[in-house]
């Protein structure tokens, strides 16, 4: 998916809730073009929720140039050590909000955000370094 371009990973905590679905998700998702104008090949959002979710949040936010990619099991999550323990809310291990740039395969940019913030991991953070 990632090798000989230049694309931007976002991740969160959950499809369908609410500060990803009224902020990081339309953040990117606006900002499609401007990134493509930077040299964004592609613009990838990561959950650990099964693809029939994604796909669901993707159609019911008009995120059409977004790629949806559903993390079901955490595999990436925790390949990448970027894994959030939501167990005190019912929601098992999910992934940690966080945005990165990666170029043929490479991660040139990883911006992890603390807990309970928006902005580290936000598309205006994202466009800002490049």
């Amino acid at each position: 998916l990632f090798a000989n371009k230049r694309v931007i990973i976002f991740s969160l905590p959950g499809a369908f809730t609410p500060t990803c679905s009224t902020y990081q998700l339309p953040g990117f998702d606006q900002n499609f073009e401007t990134f493509k104008n930077e040299g964004i090949d592609d613009i990838f959002v990561v959950s650990v929720n099964d693809a029939f979710v994604m796909g669901a949040w993707g159609e019911a936010n008009n995120a059409e140039q977004i790629i949806m990619l559903a993390d079901g099991n955490a595999e990436l999550t925790q390949a990448l050590g970027l894994e959030l323990d939501g167990f005190s809310f019912g929601m098992g291990t999910r992934s940690q909000r966080y945005s990165m740039l990666v170029n043929d395969g490479t991660v040139e940019v990883l911006n992890v955000e603390p807990a309970g913030g928006v902005d580290v991991s936000s598309a205006e953070t994202m466009l800002a370094s490049l």
